[in-house]
Protein backbone atom coordinates (compact mmCIF):
# COMPACT_ATOMS: atom_id res chain seq x y z
CA UNK A 1 0.00 0.00 0.00
CA UNK A 2 1.60 3.23 -1.17
CA UNK A 3 1.93 6.03 1.38
CA UNK A 4 1.74 9.38 -0.36
CA UNK A 5 4.04 8.21 -3.15
CA UNK A 6 7.08 8.33 -0.88
CA UNK A 7 8.84 5.07 -0.16
CA UNK A 8 9.20 4.14 3.50
CA UNK A 9 12.36 2.96 5.13
CA UNK A 10 12.11 -0.65 6.26
CA UNK A 11 11.66 -1.06 10.00
CA UNK A 12 13.81 -3.46 11.99
CA UNK A 13 13.94 -4.57 15.61
CA UNK A 14 11.17 -5.13 18.16
CA UNK A 15 7.78 -3.49 17.67
CA UNK A 16 4.68 -3.79 19.85
CA UNK A 17 1.01 -3.10 19.19
CA UNK A 18 -1.69 -2.55 21.81
CA UNK A 19 -5.33 -2.67 20.72
CA UNK A 20 -7.48 -1.09 23.45
CA UNK A 21 -11.01 -2.03 22.49
CA UNK A 22 -14.42 -1.86 24.11
CA UNK A 23 -14.78 -5.61 24.68
CA UNK A 24 -11.22 -6.91 24.43
CA UNK A 25 -7.61 -5.78 24.63
CA UNK A 26 -4.84 -7.37 22.61
CA UNK A 27 -1.06 -6.92 22.60
CA UNK A 28 1.22 -8.29 19.91
CA UNK A 29 5.02 -8.17 20.09
CA UNK A 30 6.92 -8.83 16.87
CA UNK A 31 10.36 -8.60 15.30
CA UNK A 32 10.57 -6.71 12.03
CA UNK A 33 13.07 -7.51 9.32
CA UNK A 34 14.37 -10.62 7.65
CA UNK A 35 12.81 -12.59 4.81
CA UNK A 36 9.40 -12.84 6.48
CA UNK A 37 9.24 -9.10 7.15
CA UNK A 38 7.36 -9.56 10.43
CA UNK A 39 7.40 -12.36 13.00
CA UNK A 40 5.13 -12.35 16.05
CA UNK A 41 6.90 -13.47 19.23
CA UNK A 42 4.44 -12.49 21.96
CA UNK A 43 0.63 -12.53 22.21
CA UNK A 44 -1.63 -11.35 25.01
CA UNK A 45 -5.36 -10.67 25.07
CA UNK A 46 -7.85 -10.03 27.85
CA UNK A 47 -11.45 -8.99 28.31
CA UNK A 48 -11.68 -5.20 28.44
CA UNK A 49 -12.76 -3.30 31.52
CA UNK A 50 -13.34 0.41 32.01
CA UNK A 51 -14.28 0.99 28.34
CA UNK A 52 -17.48 2.17 26.69
CA UNK A 53 -17.96 2.82 22.96
CA UNK A 54 -14.20 2.93 22.47
CA UNK A 55 -13.64 5.51 25.22
CA UNK A 56 -12.05 5.05 28.63
CA UNK A 57 -14.64 5.53 31.38
CA UNK A 58 -12.67 4.01 34.30
CA UNK A 59 -8.95 4.66 34.21
CA UNK A 60 -8.09 2.13 36.91
CA UNK A 61 -10.04 -0.70 35.29
CA UNK A 62 -8.69 0.06 31.82
CA UNK A 63 -5.14 0.26 33.17
CA UNK A 64 -5.45 -3.11 34.93
CA UNK A 65 -6.74 -4.81 31.78
CA UNK A 66 -4.08 -3.20 29.58
CA UNK A 67 -1.31 -4.09 32.04
CA UNK A 68 -2.40 -7.75 32.17
CA UNK A 69 -2.56 -7.89 28.38
CA UNK A 70 0.93 -6.46 27.93
CA UNK A 71 2.43 -8.66 30.64
CA UNK A 72 1.03 -11.80 28.98
CA UNK A 73 2.61 -10.81 25.67
CA UNK A 74 5.93 -9.93 27.34
CA UNK A 75 6.03 -13.25 29.15
CA UNK A 76 5.48 -15.16 25.90
CA UNK A 77 8.05 -13.08 24.02
CA UNK A 78 10.58 -13.33 26.83
CA UNK A 79 11.39 -9.62 26.75
CA UNK A 80 10.01 -6.34 28.04
CA UNK A 81 8.77 -3.56 25.79
CA UNK A 82 9.04 0.17 26.30
CA UNK A 83 6.95 1.59 23.46
CA UNK A 84 3.67 0.59 21.82
CA UNK A 85 1.62 1.62 18.83
CA UNK A 86 -1.97 2.08 20.02
CA UNK A 87 -5.34 2.54 18.34
CA UNK A 88 -7.76 5.41 18.93
CA UNK A 89 -11.51 4.96 18.45
CA UNK A 90 -12.88 7.61 20.80
CA UNK A 91 -12.85 11.38 20.49
CA UNK A 92 -15.20 11.62 17.49
CA UNK A 93 -12.48 11.32 14.82
CA UNK A 94 -13.01 13.75 11.97
CA UNK A 95 -11.55 13.72 8.43
CA UNK A 96 -10.78 16.68 6.21
CA UNK A 97 -8.58 17.45 3.21
CA UNK A 98 -6.27 20.45 3.39
CA UNK A 99 -4.50 21.77 0.27
CA UNK A 100 -1.08 23.32 0.82
CA UNK A 101 1.77 24.36 -1.47
CA UNK A 102 5.31 25.76 -1.28
CA UNK A 103 7.66 27.40 -3.73
CA UNK A 104 10.46 25.25 -5.17
CA UNK A 105 11.81 28.06 -7.42
CA UNK A 106 12.07 25.91 -10.53
CA UNK A 107 14.71 23.52 -9.24
CA UNK A 108 14.53 19.73 -9.12
CA UNK A 109 12.30 18.49 -6.30
CA UNK A 110 14.20 16.57 -3.61
CA UNK A 111 13.45 14.73 -0.38
CA UNK A 112 14.05 17.98 1.49
CA UNK A 113 11.24 19.69 -0.45
CA UNK A 114 8.86 16.85 0.33
CA UNK A 115 9.81 16.99 4.00
CA UNK A 116 9.19 20.74 3.98
CA UNK A 117 5.72 20.46 2.48
CA UNK A 118 4.78 17.57 4.78
CA UNK A 119 5.70 19.63 7.87
CA UNK A 120 4.00 22.98 7.34
CA UNK A 121 4.26 25.28 10.33
CA UNK A 122 0.74 26.68 9.84
CA UNK A 123 -1.12 23.40 9.35
CA UNK A 124 -4.57 24.01 10.91
CA UNK A 125 -6.48 21.72 13.22
CA UNK A 126 -9.99 21.59 11.70
CA UNK A 127 -12.74 21.96 14.28
CA UNK A 128 -15.81 19.75 14.20
CA UNK A 129 -19.06 21.39 13.13
CA UNK A 130 -20.97 19.51 15.83
CA UNK A 131 -21.84 20.53 19.35
CA UNK A 132 -18.40 19.66 20.70
CA UNK A 133 -16.35 22.76 21.47
CA UNK A 134 -13.39 20.93 22.98
CA UNK A 135 -9.86 21.20 21.70
CA UNK A 136 -8.83 18.73 19.02
CA UNK A 137 -5.47 17.36 17.99
CA UNK A 138 -4.11 15.97 14.76
CA UNK A 139 -3.72 12.20 14.80
CA UNK A 140 -2.78 11.74 11.13
CA UNK A 141 -1.87 14.07 8.27
CA UNK A 142 -1.49 11.80 5.27
CA UNK A 143 -0.53 13.00 1.76
CA UNK A 144 -3.13 11.74 -0.73
CA UNK A 145 -1.73 13.40 -3.86
CA UNK A 146 0.76 16.01 -5.03
CA UNK A 147 0.55 18.79 -7.62
CA UNK A 148 3.32 20.55 -9.54
CA UNK A 149 2.39 23.97 -10.87
CA UNK A 150 -1.27 22.99 -10.59
CA UNK A 151 -0.90 19.68 -12.45
CA UNK A 152 -2.67 16.98 -10.46
CA UNK A 153 -2.13 13.23 -10.27
CA UNK A 154 1.51 13.27 -9.14
CA UNK A 155 2.25 10.35 -6.82
CA UNK A 156 6.00 10.87 -6.34
CA UNK A 157 7.29 14.36 -7.22
CA UNK A 158 10.95 13.63 -6.53
CA UNK A 159 13.17 14.34 -9.51
CA UNK A 160 10.60 16.54 -11.28
CA UNK A 161 10.93 20.30 -11.86
CA UNK A 162 8.46 23.06 -11.08
CA UNK A 163 7.80 26.42 -9.52
CA UNK A 164 5.31 25.36 -6.84
CA UNK A 165 4.88 21.97 -5.16
CA UNK A 166 1.45 21.28 -3.70
CA UNK A 167 -0.02 18.48 -1.62
CA UNK A 168 -3.47 17.42 -0.46
CA UNK A 169 -3.19 16.37 3.17
CA UNK A 170 -5.83 14.12 4.68
CA UNK A 171 -6.03 15.47 8.22
CA UNK A 172 -7.64 13.24 10.85
CA UNK A 173 -8.30 14.85 14.21
CA UNK A 174 -9.77 13.66 17.50
CA UNK A 175 -10.81 15.31 20.74
CA UNK A 176 -7.74 16.09 22.78
CA UNK A 177 -9.35 14.77 25.97
CA UNK A 178 -9.83 11.29 24.49
CA UNK A 179 -6.23 11.20 23.25
CA UNK A 180 -4.96 12.30 26.67
CA UNK A 181 -7.01 9.65 28.47
CA UNK A 182 -5.52 7.02 26.19
CA UNK A 183 -1.99 8.34 26.78
CA UNK A 184 -2.55 8.39 30.54
CA UNK A 185 -3.75 4.77 30.54
CA UNK A 186 -0.70 3.62 28.56
CA UNK A 187 1.76 5.66 30.65
CA UNK A 188 0.36 4.15 33.86
CA UNK A 189 1.40 0.79 32.41
CA UNK A 190 4.96 2.22 32.28
CA UNK A 191 4.91 2.40 28.49
CA UNK A 192 5.44 5.19 25.97
CA UNK A 193 3.23 5.68 22.93
CA UNK A 194 5.25 5.41 19.73
CA UNK A 195 2.27 6.31 17.51
CA UNK A 196 -1.50 6.65 17.76
CA UNK A 197 -3.48 5.19 14.86
CA UNK A 198 -7.17 5.66 14.09
CA UNK A 199 -8.76 2.20 14.43
CA UNK A 200 -10.26 1.83 10.91
CA UNK A 201 -6.91 2.81 9.34
CA UNK A 202 -5.14 0.08 11.32
CA UNK A 203 -7.79 -2.53 10.45
CA UNK A 204 -7.50 -1.62 6.77
CA UNK A 205 -3.73 -2.12 6.75
CA UNK A 206 -4.19 -5.76 7.75
CA UNK A 207 -7.44 -6.64 5.96
CA UNK A 208 -7.25 -4.98 2.53
CA UNK A 209 -5.30 -6.08 -0.53
CA UNK A 210 -3.57 -3.65 -2.89
CA UNK A 211 -6.08 -3.98 -5.74
CA UNK A 212 -8.91 -2.97 -3.38
CA UNK A 213 -7.16 0.18 -2.19
CA UNK A 214 -6.19 1.14 -5.75
CA UNK A 215 -9.63 0.66 -7.31
CA UNK A 216 -11.63 2.05 -4.39
CA UNK A 217 -13.01 0.31 -1.32
CA UNK A 218 -14.89 1.05 1.89
CA UNK A 219 -13.75 -0.90 4.93
CA UNK A 220 -16.22 -1.40 7.79
CA UNK A 221 -14.64 -2.58 11.05
CA UNK A 222 -17.39 -3.79 13.39
CA UNK A 223 -16.08 -3.96 16.94
CA UNK A 224 -17.70 -4.39 20.30
CA UNK A 225 -18.49 -0.75 21.00
CA UNK A 226 -17.85 1.04 17.69
CA UNK A 227 -18.27 0.57 13.95
CA UNK A 228 -15.43 2.24 12.07
CA UNK A 229 -15.23 3.28 8.42
CA UNK A 230 -12.17 3.77 6.21
CA UNK A 231 -12.43 4.77 2.54
CA UNK A 232 -9.52 4.19 0.15
CA UNK A 233 -9.03 5.33 -3.43
CA UNK A 234 -5.97 5.25 -5.67
CA UNK A 235 -4.04 3.55 -2.88
CA UNK A 236 -4.66 6.32 -0.34
CA UNK A 237 -6.84 6.71 2.75
CA UNK A 238 -9.24 9.54 1.86
CA UNK A 239 -11.88 9.34 4.62
CA UNK A 240 -12.47 7.84 8.07
CA UNK A 241 -15.37 7.84 10.50
CA UNK A 242 -16.32 6.11 13.76
CA UNK A 243 -19.89 5.32 14.81
CA UNK A 244 -20.47 4.56 18.53
CA UNK A 245 -22.52 1.40 17.84
CA UNK A 246 -21.15 -2.15 17.81
CA UNK A 247 -21.65 -5.77 18.77
CA UNK A 248 -22.15 -5.03 22.47
CA UNK A 249 -25.28 -3.05 21.60
CA UNK A 250 -26.71 -6.18 19.96
CA UNK A 251 -25.89 -8.10 23.14
CA UNK A 252 -27.68 -5.47 25.24
CA UNK A 253 -30.75 -5.67 23.00
CA UNK A 254 -30.86 -9.46 23.43
CA UNK A 255 -30.45 -9.16 27.21
CA UNK A 256 -33.29 -6.64 27.45
CA UNK A 257 -35.58 -8.35 24.95
CA UNK A 258 -35.25 -11.81 26.51
CA UNK A 259 -34.76 -10.71 30.16
CA UNK A 260 -31.53 -12.64 30.47
CA UNK A 261 -28.08 -11.70 31.89
CA UNK A 262 -25.63 -10.10 29.43
CA UNK A 263 -23.27 -13.08 29.65
CA UNK A 264 -26.10 -15.36 28.54
CA UNK A 265 -27.14 -12.89 25.85
CA UNK A 266 -23.59 -12.93 24.47
CA UNK A 267 -23.66 -16.74 24.49
CA UNK A 268 -26.97 -16.83 22.62
CA UNK A 269 -25.67 -14.32 20.06
CA UNK A 270 -22.49 -16.31 19.48
CA UNK A 271 -24.04 -19.80 19.31
CA UNK A 272 -27.44 -19.19 17.74
CA UNK A 273 -27.42 -15.62 16.45
CA UNK A 274 -28.18 -14.72 12.84
CA UNK A 275 -29.72 -11.86 10.90
CA UNK A 276 -31.25 -13.99 8.14
CA UNK A 277 -34.55 -15.68 9.03
CA UNK A 278 -35.04 -19.29 8.00
CA UNK A 279 -38.14 -21.55 7.88
CA UNK A 280 -36.84 -23.62 10.80
CA UNK A 281 -36.48 -20.66 13.19
CA UNK A 282 -39.97 -21.04 14.65
CA UNK A 283 -39.41 -24.76 15.31
CA UNK A 284 -36.00 -24.38 16.95
CA UNK A 285 -36.49 -23.60 20.64
CA UNK A 286 -33.78 -22.01 22.78
CA UNK A 287 -33.43 -22.20 26.55
CA UNK A 288 -32.94 -18.70 27.93
CA UNK A 289 -31.88 -18.37 31.61
CA UNK A 290 -33.87 -15.70 33.41
CA UNK A 291 -32.20 -12.66 34.93
CA UNK A 292 -31.62 -13.09 38.68
CA UNK A 293 -32.02 -16.89 38.62
CA UNK A 294 -29.31 -19.38 39.56
CA UNK A 295 -27.32 -21.12 36.85
CA UNK A 296 -29.60 -24.16 37.07
CA UNK A 297 -32.73 -22.13 37.77
CA UNK A 298 -35.81 -21.49 35.70
CA UNK A 299 -35.43 -20.90 31.95
CA UNK A 300 -37.68 -19.44 29.30
CA UNK A 301 -38.35 -21.37 26.11
CA UNK A 302 -38.21 -19.01 23.11
CA UNK A 303 -38.10 -19.73 19.37
CA UNK A 304 -34.92 -18.84 17.52
CA UNK A 305 -36.99 -16.50 15.35
CA UNK A 306 -37.34 -14.17 18.36
CA UNK A 307 -33.53 -13.93 18.66
CA UNK A 308 -33.23 -13.16 14.93
CA UNK A 309 -36.00 -10.59 15.27
CA UNK A 310 -34.04 -8.76 17.98
CA UNK A 311 -30.66 -8.82 16.25
CA UNK A 312 -31.62 -7.89 12.69
CA UNK A 313 -33.16 -4.43 13.35
CA UNK A 314 -30.15 -3.22 15.35
CA UNK A 315 -27.63 -4.33 12.71
CA UNK A 316 -29.80 -3.04 9.87
CA UNK A 317 -29.91 0.33 11.63
CA UNK A 318 -26.11 0.26 11.98
CA UNK A 319 -25.64 -0.16 8.23
CA UNK A 320 -28.18 2.57 7.54
CA UNK A 321 -26.10 4.92 9.71
CA UNK A 322 -22.97 3.87 7.80
CA UNK A 323 -24.72 4.61 4.50
CA UNK A 324 -25.92 8.00 5.75
CA UNK A 325 -22.42 8.94 6.95
CA UNK A 326 -20.89 7.98 3.60
CA UNK A 327 -23.55 9.96 1.73
CA UNK A 328 -22.93 12.99 3.94
CA UNK A 329 -19.20 12.84 3.24
CA UNK A 330 -19.73 12.35 -0.50
CA UNK A 331 -18.20 8.87 -0.66
CA UNK A 332 -21.30 6.69 -0.97
CA UNK A 333 -20.85 6.07 -4.72
CA UNK A 334 -17.62 7.93 -5.49
CA UNK A 335 -15.25 5.03 -4.76
CA UNK A 336 -17.26 2.17 -6.21
CA UNK A 337 -19.45 -0.58 -4.80
CA UNK A 338 -16.86 -2.74 -3.05
CA UNK A 339 -17.04 -3.11 0.75
CA UNK A 340 -14.79 -5.15 3.02
CA UNK A 341 -16.03 -6.04 6.50
CA UNK A 342 -13.88 -7.10 9.43
CA UNK A 343 -13.96 -6.97 13.23
CA UNK A 344 -15.43 -9.35 15.78
CA UNK A 345 -19.08 -8.44 15.16
CA UNK A 346 -18.70 -9.05 11.41
CA UNK A 347 -18.76 -12.81 12.06
CA UNK A 348 -22.50 -12.91 12.81
CA UNK A 349 -24.11 -15.30 10.29
CA UNK A 350 -25.92 -13.51 7.49
CA UNK A 351 -24.32 -10.14 8.20
CA UNK A 352 -22.56 -9.98 4.83
CA UNK A 353 -25.85 -10.46 2.99
CA UNK A 354 -27.60 -7.87 5.19
CA UNK A 355 -24.81 -5.33 4.57
CA UNK A 356 -25.00 -5.93 0.83
CA UNK A 357 -28.76 -5.37 0.81
CA UNK A 358 -28.69 -2.26 3.00
CA UNK A 359 -25.67 -0.58 1.41
CA UNK A 360 -26.36 -1.82 -2.15
CA UNK A 361 -22.74 -2.90 -2.48
CA UNK A 362 -20.66 -6.03 -2.96
CA UNK A 363 -19.36 -7.18 0.42
CA UNK A 364 -16.38 -9.34 1.37
CA UNK A 365 -15.60 -10.61 4.87
CA UNK A 366 -11.90 -10.28 5.70
CA UNK A 367 -9.42 -11.65 8.20
CA UNK A 368 -5.98 -10.16 8.87
CA UNK A 369 -3.41 -11.10 6.25
CA UNK A 370 -1.16 -13.95 7.50
CA UNK A 371 1.79 -13.00 9.70
CA UNK A 372 4.48 -15.45 10.75
CA UNK A 373 4.06 -16.57 14.35
CA UNK A 374 0.45 -15.38 14.63
CA UNK A 375 -1.57 -18.09 16.40
CA UNK A 376 -4.83 -19.27 14.88
CA UNK A 377 -6.71 -18.08 17.97
CA UNK A 378 -5.75 -14.44 17.26
CA UNK A 379 -5.91 -14.48 13.47
CA UNK A 380 -9.65 -13.90 13.08
CA UNK A 381 -11.47 -10.70 12.08
CA UNK A 382 -11.61 -9.54 15.71
CA UNK A 383 -7.82 -9.04 15.67
CA UNK A 384 -7.55 -7.09 12.41
CA UNK A 385 -6.86 -3.80 14.20
CA UNK A 386 -4.03 -5.17 16.33
CA UNK A 387 -2.32 -6.82 13.34
CA UNK A 388 -2.76 -3.58 11.42
CA UNK A 389 -1.00 -1.65 14.18
CA UNK A 390 2.03 -3.90 13.71
CA UNK A 391 1.98 -3.31 9.96
CA UNK A 392 1.67 0.44 10.53
CA UNK A 393 4.76 0.46 12.72
CA UNK A 394 6.64 -1.74 10.27
CA UNK A 395 5.87 0.40 7.23
CA UNK A 396 6.44 3.77 8.93
CA UNK A 397 4.08 5.62 6.60
CA UNK A 398 4.98 9.12 5.48
CA UNK A 399 2.82 11.53 7.43
CA UNK A 400 3.12 15.21 8.06
CA UNK A 401 2.10 15.02 11.71
CA UNK A 402 1.84 12.16 14.20
CA UNK A 403 0.44 14.35 16.96
CA UNK A 404 -0.04 18.08 17.25
CA UNK A 405 -1.64 20.62 19.55
CA UNK A 406 -2.12 23.59 17.21
CA UNK A 407 -5.70 24.87 17.04
CA UNK A 408 -7.18 26.99 14.24
CA UNK A 409 -10.50 27.22 12.39
CA UNK A 410 -10.83 25.65 8.94
CA UNK A 411 -12.54 28.36 6.84
CA UNK A 412 -14.05 26.12 4.16
CA UNK A 413 -16.37 24.05 6.34
CA UNK A 414 -16.36 20.43 7.37
CA UNK A 415 -16.55 18.82 3.93
CA UNK A 416 -15.50 21.67 1.64
CA UNK A 417 -12.09 20.23 0.88
CA UNK A 418 -13.50 16.75 0.34
CA UNK A 419 -16.01 18.14 -2.15
CA UNK A 420 -13.21 19.86 -4.06
CA UNK A 421 -11.12 16.66 -4.09
CA UNK A 422 -14.06 14.56 -5.31
CA UNK A 423 -14.77 17.03 -8.15
CA UNK A 424 -11.13 16.89 -9.21
CA UNK A 425 -10.79 13.11 -9.14
CA UNK A 426 -14.14 11.65 -10.21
Amino acid sequence: MRKGGVQSKARTGVIAALDIGTTKMCCLIARAGGAAGLRVTGIGHQVSHGMRNGAIVSLEDAEAAARATVEAAEQMAGENIRQVVVNLSAGHPHSQLHAYDVSVAGHQITDADIQRILSPADLPVPQDDGDDDGAREIVHAIPVGYTIDGNRGVHDPRGLYGQRLGVNLHIITAEQSAARNLATCVSRCHLDIESKVISPYAAALSALVEDETQLGVTLIDMGGGTTSIAVFFDGELVHTDVIPVGGSHVTNDIAMGLSTPRIQAERLKTLYGSVLPSPSDDREVLKVPLMGEDADGECNQVPRSMLVGIMRPRLEETFEIVRARLEEAGFDQAVGRHVVMTGGASQIPGLRELAGQTLDKQVRLARPQPVEGLAEAVSGPAFATCVGLLKYAQQQPAEAVQSASRHMEEPNGRFGRFGQWIRENF
